[in-house]
């Protein structure tokens, strides 16, 4: 596929964080922006979330018992 160039204007807090998150995929800045595309115009990035959801719901329970039992006071549990 031929290559062109495009040119975009972002803060340079988001500069570093997405040449930052290129590194950690092993990618260029032009190959991260180019996945980050494709994934988004495919549904990937949708299906993720609704993926996470799906499982927070049918697990919500195992996070809300072990939130409850990080709140109970030192030795709450001895009596």
């Amino acid at each position: 596929m031929a290559k062109t160039q495009l040119g975009a204007r972002v803060d340079s807090e988001i500069k570093q964080l997405a040449e930052a998150r290129a590194r950690d995929r092993g990618l260029s800045l032009g190959e991260y922006i180019a996945v980050l595309v494709h994934e988004d115009s495919e549904g990937l990035r949708q299906r993720g979330l609704a993926a996470a959801e799906r499982f927070l719901a049918e697990h919500q329970n195992v996070f809300d018992e072990a939130e409850d039992v990080d709140c109970r006071p030192p030795g709450a549990h001895a009596a």
